[in-house]
């Protein structure tokens, strides 16, 4: 069986990816409208098909949640470069100094798209929060960085110590 997420082939009967650890038992993630898609980090609804609320968080845990199990590492990868134009438009910008908008909407961008395929990463394998989640960002070549986020994605639910 093939993973919809990761694309590795897997035992016919596998439960799981022993790839990724994306559920291979679950149907495919469907289209949701775009009033239904997560708002990302940026306030920008995100792209990501049949989203299901998932809380993420740089800390280790939720106060008033434990964590029920932890399904391992969660990522979104994606690498960009600026067009020709756009570095025109930059390198015009830097000779009057301060904020770099081409530049700044390139990163912004960039996160986003790896916070969403973080998101949907921790949806296919069934998690519902992510703990220890992280930016990463790397030259791959000049003019050309890749940006990872990364996390724990796990399976929360509420304490019940904490209940009244």
């Amino acid at each position: 069986m093939q993973c919809q997420f990761c694309g590795f082939e897997n035992p016919p009967d596998a439960a799981f990816c022993q790839r990724c650890g994306a559920n291979l038992k679950s149907s495919p993630i469907e289209a949701a409208s775009p009033d239904q898609q997560p708002m990302g980090s940026t306030g920008y609804r995100g792209s990501i098909p049949g989203f299901q609320a998932v809380m993420v968080t740089t800390a280790f845990g939720f106060e008033g949640y434990r964590v029920k199990q932890h399904l391992g590492i969660v990522r979104g990868l994606t690498v960009r470069s600026r067009s020709v134009v756009g570095n025109l438009a930059g390198q015009l910008q830097s000779l009057f100094g301060g904020s770099i908008t081409a530049y700044v909407e390139l990163c912004e961008r960039a996160r986003e798209e790896a916070y969403d395929l973080l998101l949907q990463h921790a949806v296919a394998v069934g998690a519902n929060a992510v703990i220890g989640m992280r930016y990463d960002a790397n030259d791959v070549m000049d003019g050309i960085t890749e940006v990872l986020a990364y996390g724990t994605a796990v399976v929360i639910e509420p304490d019940s110590a904490v209940r009244q």
